[in-house]
């Protein structure tokens, strides 16, 4: 800015500089000419008194200098011409001058002459005898009155040149100084030039509304980065180009990127297929979904793209850990599959009896065993069904089943007592020991804990086995323990035990009419009362499960998970 205010002050200048210079030529050239013009006339009548009193012999012994003579008759003929031959001259009583001096006694004119080719300047005096006296000079042009004054003028238009210059320089430092100090920051403080408080004015509400839309945006920002960096799942904003715009922690971790990746490319940085599938699909405008197994869990890789008038500008990619689905769904397509085979065995048998007997084949004395046969199966395949709907109803919750304050030890009594068939049958005694104790729960889900724990040390125990049941109280917790001296179970099947299904022996546990789903119901149970349950198991020398209860009810917001 400083050099264009320089550059417009100098040209000003100059310029003014040039035309003054030319109106104070002309203003010289005419006064020049004024000048010329008077001296002519004095000069005029000076030479006019000479010829007066000494006639043409007064011309012999005078130094005309620059100045031509002319002496006219009335009649217009050229009586003496100190600069041409008369011969040939022409009339002059036409002339201006001639004119003007022969009605008034003077007369002067400017004009070019033909005879000496140059610009002249007349003045004429009427002599007593009627004739004319005149003088001329030649007229400098005012291109020689410049030449003449060239050095002068030269000099003068050098330094003015100079010190418009320097002038210019520091007077346009100084106009645009107090323009670069402007403090924009503060646009009101400024005790600048009054012309400029209408856009200091103008800068001070921009600035204001500026302040407050970027004020809104962090804010905006702020919470957007607090809700994707509290969020469990993976969340990925990019450009149209891949670019990373916004990352959360979890999107880091799970690949494996800096935190600090903003603005690189994610296509780049990163080598997940899954990612660079729903991506590529996102930016030709299709909402992509793929799944990946990274870091032994199943990410679900869910990408739309994100357009703006009409334009796809970025994409959105949330990575959700689906793995409990999958294992759900696993759990859930076993459990299809274990019900119906589970359901067809007894179902079949029953037929197959049933059918026999029907159809008279079966012979008299076998009727009684193949009824007996019918009956056990019939009551299996109503415990197999009883446990499903139980199953079922924990699997929501159990949100109908109302808590109460309960008395654990007498549960455990009640449970124990209602085994007493299964008991004689097995050759097994059950011993229990405790006191009361009291907590909250579901009556009906702790003593079906209970009877399942018990008749699966009943059925999996040596004949004339024992089975352990204590109960003992602490300051908030009550911790159950049933303990066998059974067959036991070996390590690699005690994290399974607690599958639908899952049966350590399936040809021993067939045997004793288990249904597989026990456990199962315990671990539903157990879950809901928010107990832990321990399994501890040598193989043949019998195992124990111990229930670690809380006193009072843990409020856990989220339904149990269906038991794998």
């Amino acid at each position: 800015m400083t050099n264009r205010a320089f550059r417009s002050m100098l040209t000003a200048v100059l310029t003014v500089l040039t035309v003054t210079m030319l109106l104070v030529m002309t203003v010289l050239y005419n006064y020049f000419s004024s000048v010329q013009q008077t001296q002519l006339r004095t000069e005029a009548y000076l030479t006019a008194q000479g010829a007066e009193k000494l006639g043409i012999s007064f011309f012999d012994r005078l130094n005309a200098g620059d100045n031509r003579i002319t002496w006219i008759s009335s009649g217009g003929d050229v009586l003496f011409d100190n600069r041409s031959d008369l011969v040939g001259m022409e009339n002059h009583l036409e002339r201006e001058e001639i004119q003007e001096a022969l009605s008034a006694g003077y007369g002067e004119s400017i004009r070019y002459s033909s005879t000496l080719a140059e610009r002249q300047l007349y003045a004429a005096v009427r002599l007593s005898d009627g004739s004319v006296l005149r003088l001329s000079v030649a007229q400098n042009s005012i291109l020689s009155l410049l030449g003449g004054m060239l050095p002068p003028i030269g000099i003068i238009a050098l330094f003015a040149v100079i010190l418009s210059f320097f002038l210019a320089s520091r007077l346009a430092k100084r106009i645009v100084r107090p323009l670069n100090t402007l403090d924009l920051d503060h646009p009101l403080e400024n005790t600048c030039y009054d012309e400029l408080t209408p856009l200091l004015q103008r800068i001070n509400a921009q600035q204001e509304e500026l302040r407050n839309q970027d004020q809104a945006l962090q804010r905006q920002k702020n919470e957007l980065d607090t809700i994707i960096n509290a969020m469990q799942e993976g969340m990925l904003l990019t450009d149209a180009a891949g670019g990373i715009v916004a990352i959360n922690p979890k999107a880091c971790a799970l690949l494996q990127v800096s935190e600090n990746c903003i603005g690189e490319n994610c296509l780049t940085i990163s080598v997940e297929p899954a990612l660079h599938a729903v991506l590529h699909a996102a930016f030709s405008g299709i909402s992509e979904m793929q799944t990946a197994s990274i870091q032994s869990c199943v990410w679900s890789f869910m990408a739309s793209p994100i357009y703006s008038e009409e334009r796809i500008i970025g994409a959105a990619v949330m990575m959700i850990d689906i793995t409990e689905k999958e294992k759900a769904e696993e759990i859930r397509r076993e459990f299809t599959a274990n019900v119906s085979h589970e359901l067809k065995t007894p179902i079949h048998t029953i037929s197959g009896y049933a059918e026999l007997i029907a159809d008279g084949i079966a012979r008299q004395e076998d009727i009684q065993p193949f009824a007996q046969k019918i009956h056990g199966e019939a009551q299996r395949l109503a415990r197999l069904i009883s446990d499903i709907i139980s199953l079922s109803h924990l699997d929501e919750g159990a949100a109908d089943m109302v808590w109460e304050d309960v008395d654990l030890y007498a549960i455990v009594r009640s449970a124990v007592s209602s085994l007493d068939h299964e008991m004689k049958e097995a050759h097994v005694s059950i011993s229990v020991t405790g006191t009361p104790a009291v907590m909250k729960g579901i009556p009906r889900l702790l003593e079906s804990m209970v009877v399942n724990l018990c008749d699966n040390a009943i059925k999996y125990n040596h004949e004339g086995g024992k089975v352990n049941v204590s109960l003992k109280e602490l300051d908030t917790h009550l911790i159950l323990t049933v303990a066998d001296t059974g067959i036991g179970i070996s390590e690699e099947h005690i994290e399974r035990i607690f599958e639908r299904f899952y049966r350590v022996d399936k040809s021993h546990s067939r045997a004793i009419g288990g249904t597989g789903l026990g456990l199962s119901i315990v671990k539903h149970a157990a879950s809901i009362h928010s107990a832990i349950i321990h399994v501890d198991s040598t193989p043949g020398k019998g195992s124990t499960f111990t229930v670690d209860f809380p006193k009072e009810r843990q409020i856990d917001p989220t339904p149990p998970r269906p038991a794998a």
